[in-house]
């Protein structure tokens, strides 16, 4: 396992240097960069190689599925974009989510889970990558509680349909934790996702969730250790999978949150 977040820095060096005092071994593709600024992505490949870092990911945040003609295009223009940065600086992976029908890119719609959405997100998936044609990064998907894959047996179902060998797998449980019964199952959910997707996974999100008891139901995304996600098994399934799986920690409010998530996440890790 490689454990990764965000840091605050203004050059290759002091990138290195967060990245160290975290104890991260891990780095996301450095926000800044674009594809045309091929001398600064060389400098930022080289500082990773030579700190012993892994350039998890090159995020592509968008929505391909847009309603909207225009923007699902310029979407998946920027998809081919950041597939391009993340084959040229030497990420794992680039990662999206397969956007939404709705207004919001990553929220729930009625549309969401229907037949044509899935053949929209398979004919989205190719055309990213046959634009791009990478050799050694992979696209990717995170998953997500309201729009494919939002289970092991959907993104199963995507992997086969899409068919390509460059598509691989992003895997954030947390978002795959949708019902109580999954939520008390959080063993049980990551046993199947390694089961099925282990050797697709590229990379991971490290966060957490919580069940409060205010009706209907309300599910929380906490910092990792304040939830109820099976780290001891999630970091094992890591470790029996590959060793070189990228976990990055996400969406929290602070730098000592994120200290503090990685000295819980560290320590579990060196207890296996």
């Amino acid at each position: 396992m490689r454990l990764g977040g965000p840091v605050v820095f203004n050059d290759p060096e002091e990138w290195v240097r967060e990245h160290r005092r975290f104890g991260y071994t891990a780095a996301s593709c450095p926000e800044h960069l674009t594809l045309d600024q091929s001398e600064e992505i060389e400098v930022y490949r080289r500082a990773a190689a030579a700190a012993g870092l892994i350039i998890a990911e090159a995020g592509a945040w968008s929505n391909p599925l847009s309603s909207n003609e225009s923007t699902r295009k310029s979407a998946i223009a920027y998809c081919q974009q950041q597939l391009a940065l993340a084959e040229e600086i030497g990420a794992q992976c680039c990662v999206n989510i397969t956007g939404s029908r709705g207004e919001k890119f990553d929220g729930p719609d009625p549309n969401n889970f229907s037949n044509e959405t899935f053949q929209l997100i398979v004919d989205s998936v190719r055309e990213i990558i046959d634009a791009v044609k990478p050799k050694r990064t992979f696209y990717t998907l995170e998953t997500m509680p309201w729009i494919f894959p939002s289970s092991a047996d959907e993104y199963v179902r995507l992997i086969q349909a899409i068919d390509r060998p460059e598509f691989a797998v992003h895997l954030d449980p947390v978002n795959m934790v949708n019902s109580p019964q999954i939520y008390y199952n959080t063993t049980d959910l990551l046993t199947e996702c390694f089961n099925k997707l282990g050797p697709y996974i590229k990379c991971c999100h490290a966060k957490d969730i919580l069940l409060s008891d205010k009706l209907t139901v309300h599910l929380s995304e906490v910092r990792p250790g304040l939830g109820i996600l099976d780290y001891h098994h999630f970091l094992k399934l890591l470790r029996a999978q590959n060793r070189e799986i990228p976990l990055m920690i996400e969406h929290l409010e602070s730098a000592e949150e994120y200290q503090l998530a990685a000295k819980y996440i560290l320590g579990i890790e060196n207890q296996l």
